[in-house]
Formats: C-alpha cells, sequence, structure tokens
C-alpha cells in the first residue's frame, strides 16, 4: 500500500444516522489500484474506489490546479459543519431545480417528489430571483445554467422560465430531461428551440429495452430535434450489472447520430438520495469508476477510443487564462478536481472513430499554450499572436487529421468568442465523450468537493452540486421550502399522480 496524498471526507455511517461528521481520510495506491481510505472512531474504517488504474490517475492528477476564493458559494448551510473554510472555484454550470416532480420513478434518483411526501416548485419570482443570484456570484458571475428537476417539462411554465434565463443573462441555456415530452411533439422542441435553449441534456441509461426502457421515445425525441436541428447531450448514468456494458454501444449510437448527438456525459451511480442506505455488498456491485467505463469504450471500439485519449476537466484551464490576458476581460475557469471528470473529442473518419489525440499532440500544445500566458512586456498581444501563427501547426499531424481540419481557425474562434464557448468548433464536428463521477458520503473527497465547478442556486445560496445532492443539504433546502403533495394539490387543482406516463413504465 503507497499513500498518494492526505485529505478529508465524511463517515458514511455518521451521515446515514442523520449526522456530517468530518473525518480524516487518505488516498492510497493499491494493486495497481487507487483508493480512498477513512476511520471514524465511532464507526471503524472504510474503503472505496477511487480509480481502478493508478496509471491514469497519476496522469490526470498532475493537472490539479487551484482557482481563485468563490466566497458566494456556501461551504455550510443550516446548522452543519464546513467541511472546509473557502470555496476554490467559480460556477461553470449552474443549476436550477424548478421541481421535485416528475413522470417517471427511476430508481436511483437524486429526488422524487412522489417518495419525499412533498412538492418544491419555486414561484416565477423566486426563480427570477435564484437566476439573478447566480448571475451575481463572485468572482464572475454564471454564465451558462441548466434547468432541471425532478422533471422540468411538467411544468406548464418551462417557456417562460426559458425565456427569462436570456432576460437575466445567460449566454449558454440546457434543459436537462427524460425526453418524453420532446418525443411527444416536434412542435414542443421548436418551441424550447425558439425561446434560445442552446442544448438538451437528455436521459440515455443504454441502447436496448433491457438498459433503457424508454429507448424508443428517446430515438423518438432526437428525431424531433433533429428537425428542428435543436442539439443533445446524451446523459447515461452507468450502474454496475445494470448497463455498464452498454458503454461502448451508447458511444456507437451517439457516433451514428453525430449530426444532432453534440456529445455524452456519463454519469457513474452516486449512492445518494433514495439510494443511500444500500447495503455494502450490492453498493460494491454497483459502483463503477472512470477506469470500468473506459474499459467497456475500449472493448467495443477494439482500442481505437482508449482511456489515453481522455483529459481531466482543468486539462483545458490554459486557454482560459490566455483568452483572459489577450481580451482583458475575466474568463470562466476549469478549476474542477481531475477526479470531477475528464474528457475527449471524437471525429469520424473514413467511417471510423479518430480521437483527437490521435492527430494532435495535446499535451505538447497545452503546454505552449501555458506559455505563452506566462509572456510579460510591451506588445506582448502581438508577440503572442505571432508565435501562434508560427508554431500551432507544428502540434498537428495533418496526414492523419480530418479532412478540413483547421486548428489555427478554431484558436481564432475560441479567441473571438471567450473561454466559455472556445471549444465550439470541435462540438459542432466532432462527438465530446466526457464522464461526470458525483461524489457521495461513501467516496467524498473534501479537496475534490472544495473545487466543484458545477452548483445549484437555491433559496439558501449558491451550493455545490456534491453538497446539495451526495451531502444531502439539497434535501434539508427543499424539505424547507415545500408544501405537502394535499396542499399542492389543493392550491393547484391538479393530482400529483396525474404527472406519470401511463404509457411507458415508470421505472
Amino acid at each position: 500500500m503507497k499513500e498518494l496524498e492526505k485529505t478529508a471526507s465524511v463517515c458514511p455511517a455518521c451521515y446515514q444516522e442523520g449526522k456530517i461528521r468530518k473525518i480524516d481520510a487518505k488516498i492510497i495506491e493499491e494493486e495497481g489500484k487507487v483508493y480512498i481510505t477513512k476511520e471514524c472512531k465511532i464507526h471503524g474504517s472504510f474503503k472505496d474506489i477511487y480509480f481502478s488504474d493508478a496509471r491514469l490517475y497519476n496522469k490526470w492528477i498532475k493537472y490539479k490546479i487551484t482557482g481563485k476564493p468563490a466566497p458566494d458559494v456556501k461551504t455550510k448551510i443550516f446548522d452543519e459543519p464546513a467541511l472546509y473554510d473557502e470555496h476554490r472555484s467559480q460556477s461553470v454550470l449552474t443549476n436550477l431545480l424548478i421541481t421535485n416532480r416528475c413522470n417517471l420513478r427511476c430508481s436511483y434518483c437524486f429526488m422524487n417528489a412522489g417518495a419525499s411526501g412533498v412538492i418544491y416548485e419555486p414561484t416565477i419570482d423566486q426563480i427570477r430571483e435564484l437566476m439573478t443570484q447566480a448571475r451575481n456570484e463572485r468572482p464572475m458571475g454564471s454564465k451558462a445554467i441548466q434547468i432541471t428537476g425532478g422533471e422540468p417539462t411538467v411544468r406548464d411554465d418551462l417557456l417562460d422560465i426559458v425565456k427569462m434565463t436570456k432576460e437575466v443573462g445567460f449566454s449558454h441555456v440546457q434543459v436537462n430531461t427524460n425526453g418524453l415530452k420532446l418525443a411527444d411533439s416536434a412542435e414542443y422542441c421548436k418551441q424550447l428551440k425558439d425561446e434560445k435553449v442552446n442544448t438538451i441534456y437528455m436521459s440515455f441509461d443504454g441502447v436496448t429495452k433491457e438498459t433503457n426502457p424508454w429507448i424508443e421515445q428517446s430515438k423518438k425525441a432526437i428525431d424531433n430535434l433533429r428537425k428542428i436541428n435543436l442539439k443533445v447531450v446524451l446523459v447515461p448514468v452507468l450502474i454496475g450489472g445494470k448497463n455498464l456494458h452498454e458503454t461502448g454501444k451508447i458511444v456507437r449510437f451517439a457516433l451514428d447520430n453525430m449530426d444532432i448527438v453534440r456529445g455524452i456525459n456519463f454519469q457513474p451511480i452516486s449512492f445518494c438520495g433514495r439510494v443511500t442506505k444500500i447495503k455494502d455488498e450490492k453498493r460494491d456491485k454497483q459502483r463503477v469508476d472512470y477506469v470500468m467505463m473506459m474499459e467497456d469504450i475500449e472493448k467495443e471500439f477494439n482500442g481505437e477510443i482508449s482511456r489515453d485519449d481522455f483529459y481531466p476537466v482543468p486539462f483545458v484551464s490554459p486557454i482560459s487564462r490566455l483568452i483572459e490576458m489577450l481580451k482583458g476581460e475575466t474568463q470562466v475557469e476549469f478549476t474542477a478536481h481531475p477526479g470531477c471528470g475528464g474528457a475527449t473529442y471524437i471525429f469520424v473518419e473514413d467511417g471510423k472513430p479518430l480521437p483527437v489525440t490521435r492527430f494532435i499532440d495535446v499535451e505538447a500544445m497545452f503546454k505552449f499554450i501555458d506559455k505563452q500566458v506566462q509572456i510579460r512586456g510591451p506588445l506582448k498581444k502581438i508577440r503572442i499572436a505571432s508565435a501562434f501563427l508560427k508554431n500551432i501547426n507544428k502540434f498537428v499531424d495533418y496526414d492523419k487529421a480530418p479532412k478540413g481540419f483547421d486548428l489555427k481557425k478554431l484558436l481564432k474562434d475560441a479567441a473571438i468568442g471567450g473561454s466559455y464557448d472556445s471549444l465550439r468548433g470541435f462540438h459542432y464536428k466532432s462527438l465530446f465523450v466526457g464522464s461526470m463521477w458525483f461524489q457521495d458520503a461513501f467516496n467524498l473527497n473534501v479537496d475534490r468537493l472544495q473545487r466543484c465547478v458545477i452548483h445549484y442556486t437555491t433559496l439558501e445560496g449558491i451550493v455545490p452540486f456534491c453538497s446539495y445532492n451526495g451531502l444531502g443539504i439539497g434535501d434539508k433546502i427543499r424539505e424547507k421550502h415545500s408544501i405537502s403533495i394535499k396542499e399542492w394539490e389543493e392550491q393547484t387543482g391538479k393530482k400529483l399522480k396525474d404527472d406519470l406516463r401511463k404509457d411507458v413504465p415508470l421505472t
């Protein structure tokens, strides 16, 4: 056993008893795998997988960076203890929860009005306040927002909420949905696009009915989005023994639909919400890490896509710093912990997948960009531009690159568009394949939590994603600001059961 770093975590047994207790933790390497281990004086020791390939972990962790302080992101809510003193990453994406109602009852869902017995559904005025709170965040107002639930499409005023995002000043708007209403109506898809939704973020757990009972509706939703050219990101929740074996096939499906599918964001299951108290042996069986995901992709594509094609989120941070220097404007920082996720871009050439890493020396290129950021003195912008024009194509093997690929143009567009849109050229000509493994009480690393870049805007302030879901802070916030189902039904004249779909399995 080799100790890689010391950190802090929480005791999962204390958490299951309703207490958040901070305890010491270690990241260790053992037999080629990386684990997080911790010990509670009351409940003993715990151990959970972190990376099942130590080599990949060591490759990713070297890109860990620390962002600017984000004073508006809460380190504690209510009376639970603060796990750290200061948040160190700004919001790259803000989640706005507009309802906990849903038309399904998925077992792994973070929240469920039917199960909780209460309705959380902020008013239009409260939603505007929540948006404004995120836009006013320091050190930089959030530019990207994801409208989420529950199932957002069960709200009759979703289009008004989408319209409001642009009025408040968000430049990128996503709607997180199971896609069932989109499958029902191409006109509804058009209405979302007309209100300036940029991307649909759609559940997609597999390519067969065994893994994805709503597969036909998923395909219909994609067809409807294709008709009106509204791009979609597929979001599979990966569960061991359930759908992990279809990971590669999901990538193949997305490649076959690249005209409308912009990317895939795999989410290995997080044991929070309804599945917090799962038995240890079942949790071990269902647990998935990045490497397990990548192994299935490697198998499906016979190594044409491999784990070495993936890099962690902060790998691209030099682009933000470069654009900030050139434009003299604060840019979004990608300072998430390397353990928070990684990605690659897949092109298709002659019918075969071609990861960007196979024709661009990405490590050398980003070292070059980072070096340019260090340039000081007079005429630095001209000097940097000249260096780019002279050197940037040295990192590209154009004999292996897709036909028509032009790195100079992509970087020029990035410099004009700003760091959030800096990879837009890749998005429209390739498939983004990424993963975000959200933390739970069993594997929580406070060092990761402190660098979280996906936040919820709530009626109690800005809250990191893995605090909101993984530590149950969202449960407490929703409970405080909810009403009973009976009261909601009396106020609205509706019945909660009428939300449920009657034409598909509910879970």
